[in-house]
């Protein structure tokens, strides 16, 4: 799987892409693919202050529930509603299915993250490859 390099991703299985002052949130591949079959997102509110590596919600599948850890500190300023109705569309394409759009407190905190490469070399390790 090629993770889209236009994003950083944390061990925690979560993207990030940056526009300018603010970052757009979501689950990988990867991710999904090990939680199974999704049915439920759980989100902030828009305007909720989120901390780098600290807990910002959760993913239910059929399997488990997954808590989300932000990989950027900032304040939401959106979320994707179309969840709450659909969260199947995070397994149909994790890349496009973002969760938060956030306005970021601190853009270096994103030196912090994996380049795509180096995520792809973390996913192969874990997974046992």
């Amino acid at each position: 799987m090629a993770y889209p390099a236009d994003r950083k991703y944390t061990k925690e299985h979560e993207w990030v892409m940056v526009d300018g002052g603010s970052a757009t949130v979501g689950i990988t591949n990867y991710a999904q693919e090990s939680l199974g079959d999704i049915v439920f997102v759980d989100l902030p509110k828009v305007g909720s202050e989120i901390s780098a590596g600290k807990m910002f919600g959760t993913v239910e599948s059929v399997k488990a529930v997954s808590d989300l850890y932000a990989p950027v500190s900032g304040t939401v300023s959106g979320v994707n509603d179309s969840l709450a109705t659909a969260p199947e569309a995070v397994n149909k394409d994790a890349h496009a299915s973002w969760m938060l759009k956030i306005t970021l407190k601190d853009a270096v905190e994103m030196n912090a993250l994996l380049s795509a490469a180096d995520y792809e070399k973390f996913v192969a390790e874990e997974a046992g490859k």
